[in-house]
């Protein structure tokens, strides 16, 4: 019985970046032509372009990690609020008992 060898594969910087240019400008070619061509797998290459696009923006012009920290931000006045608004609730019941 062989072995197959364990030892992944590892691919430069380089090569990765010349990769993801050959899939933006492919023409008539397909991603799958490409990955053959280069010998790697199909979702590798997807992976590599996700790696390399530039982090997304919202309408706010906020990367995700902008708007994850705000909306943390913007959660936590909220609960101060509703606990205060909780607290006001419970001493006008009170007093009226």
């Amino acid at each position: 019985m062989s072995k197959k060898s364990s030892k992944r594969k590892r691919y430069t910087a380089e090569f990765k970046a010349e990769a993801v240019r050959l899939v933006e400008q492919r023409g008539e070619r397909t991603v799958a032509e490409i990955a053959q061509s280069l010998g790697v797998a199909e979702n590798m290459l997807h992976a590599w372009k996700r790696q390399h696009e530039p982090a997304q923006s919202n309408d706010r012009g906020e990367t995700a990690e902008q708007e994850l920290a705000r909306l943390r931000r913007e959660n936590a006045e909220l609960k101060r609020d509703r606990d205060a608004l909780v607290k006001s609730i419970a001493v006008f019941v009170r007093d009226r008992k």
